[in-house]
């Protein structure tokens, strides 16, 4: 019935995602995520359920103005209620008045939850998806049906569970989407139950997997969903929901594209998927995983001299694939283990002249070491590295003065408002700017006094958002003496870059970790500009 290699990626993200620990959308977070999906190519966005929240119901009657490209948005719901008949139910009425063109409906397919959850009949349950399913494509929707607890109902009664899709295909379903709801089905099981119900259902309708990962395999069993017939995937775009989390779609995709041959983005689309994925963790106020594959940060990084140096030979050597063709970059890390190879490598970025008999290289090494010595750590902190290097060859120039900061601290804490305030005074080309401001803690009210000071002069320091602090005691031995090492982590919205300081002062430390993030930015900011002028 469809294209033997295309594959349909419906992503739930707004809907199964929102599920998820600590994960809330407003209607514009919800807005700007499926304009990067839709950017992204994806077929289907199933944006939320206007039956069961206002915000919901607001977010479509708001994206009926956009110009989507490549998307369809879904409303989802269930079938109608028990005893009453579709016209008449407000699930069923506020899927219409969503007004897309395609709807998702939920229904039963494992007797328990038929007889024990819903209370209803078997018969009854099979009447209540043939009859959503049929009123919904009689006012012109396109209808995807979704098997609850599918492979737990066909495990247990395999006959009624055949019958539930049997019903939906009968009231005008398109798509069976066949859901492992409770994640823990076996790879080998999830492949022999699909195939099953492809060939039974497969030359009606399209088959459609949607796997949860309690047990750590629904991008596993989506993929062999997909070997055994299933051509509409569902997931989230960085796995997140429920429990454990939905299936990755991020990682499902590049899988499917790049290793197995199937058809999921337009091709040209597909280096779009780490940017991608940055965006939606941004609006999601979530961390992105360096360690996801094909997206995360880490997906190519090395560290070790030998595979530094081997790749810098021939990436295929320790690369499953190049990390253009999904957006991401290359990454070598810094450490006591990486090589001169990776040394050069790393300033070669922003001075391509250096080479490995260049004369400063050592004198970059034996600082490199030195510094390592005293606690810090340039692996995860290629900000400061890269400042550490412009110093040692000469492209390096300060953007402001520091005359002196203070801070100070309220305690015990106030129950409402800021704990900390902050003052500093600081040069910039002879001009002369004093800021003050509190902030919930001294570090806080240290990072809006600095920002405050140098907006003025560079207003682009507006942009720069730390979205990650670390601090880590070094030495233990030295009790509160002790040395300790700061890394900030930093974004304009676009780009992320991570900085380092150590001291014995907690706040020195932030300080020297700070300054670095909004000077690596200003330097990058000036660059950008210049590379315009020419």
């Amino acid at each position: 019935m469809a294209d033997s290699k295309k594959i349909e990626i419906l992503d739930s993200s707004l809907r199964d995602g929102a599920q998820g620990e600590g994960i809330s959308f407003s209607v514009q977070d919800k807005i700007h995520i499926v304009q990067a999906l839709d950017e992204l190519g994806i077929t289907f966005i199933e944006a939320g359920n206007p039956g069961s929240n206002p915000k919901d119901m607001e977010f479509f009657q708001s994206a009926q103005k956009l110009n989507l490209k490549n998307a369809r948005l879904c409303a989802f719901g269930s079938t109608r209620r028990r005893d009453v008949s579709c016209a008449e139910d407000t699930n069923i009425q506020s899927l219409l008045s969503a007004e897309t063109a395609d709807v998702v409906f939920f229904g039963k397919s494992w007797d328990f939850q038929v007889t024990e959850i819903l209370r209803a009949s078997l018969e009854e349950n099979l009447d209540m998806i043939r009859e959503t399913a049929a009123y919904l494509k009689e006012r012109g929707r396109n209808v995807i049906y979704d098997a609850e607890h599918f492979f737990t109902g066909f495990r247990e009664n395999k006959e009624y569970a055949l019958k539930s899709l049997q019903a939906a295909l009968d009231g005008g379903a398109t798509v069976l989407n066949l859901c492992e709801t409770k994640g823990g089905c076996m790879i080998d099981e999830c492949r022999e139950i699909t195939a099953t119900v492809f060939e039974k259902f497969g030359s009606k309708a399209v088959i459609g997997i949607h796997t949860h990962d309690d047990c750590g395999l629904s991008v596993a069993n989506s993929l062999v969903a997909v070997q055994a017939g299933a051509r509409h995937v569902q997931g989230t775009f960085l796995g997140f929901g429920e429990r454990t989390g939905n299936a990755n779609l991020a990682v499902i995709i590049a899988n499917l594209q790049l290793k197995m041959g199937y058809s999921c983005l337009p091709e040209e689309n597909l280096p779009k998927l780490t940017p991608t994925a940055k965006k939606i963790a941004s609006i999601a106020n979530i961390q992105l995983n360096p360690g996801m594959p094909y997206v995360g940060s880490n997906s190519f990084a090395h560290k070790a001299g030998m595979h530094i140096d081997a790749v810098l030979k021939n990436p295929v050597a320790y690369e499953h694939i190049a990390p253009e063709s999904v957006g991401n970059t290359r990454v070598f890390l810094m450490s006591e283990v990486a090589g001169r190879s990776m040394i050069i490598e790393k300033i070669r970025k922003f001075d391509p002249s250096i080479t490995k008999s260049s004369p400063v290289v050592n004198d970059i090494i034996k600082k490199v070491k030195e510094l390592e010595h005293e606690g810090y750590q340039f692996e995860g902190a290629d900000g400061s590295f890269e400042l550490l290097v412009r110093k040692i060859i000469g492209k390096y120039q300060p953007f402001f003065n520091l005359h002196y900061y203070q801070t100070n601290g309220v305690n015990p804490r106030p129950r409402e408002g800021v704990c900390a305030c902050a003052q500093l005074k600081l040069e910039v080309d002879g001009q002369v700017e004093v800021s003050a401001g509190d902030g919930d803690g001294p570090i806080n009210a240290l990072d809006i006094v600095l920002r405050k000071a140098l907006v003025r002069f560079y207003p682009v320091v507006e942009k720069i958002r730390l979205i990650d602090y670390k601090v880590r005691v070094l030495d233990g031995k030295g009790g509160t003496a002790s040395r300790v090492r700061v890394l900030i982590e930093s974004s304009d919205g676009i780009n992320n870059w991570t900085t380092v300081g150590v001291s014995c002062d907690v706040m020195e430390a932030s300080w020297i970790a700070l300054v670095d993030s909004f000077e690596y930015k200003l330097i990058k900011d000036v660059e950008n500009r210049y590379r315009k002028l020419i």
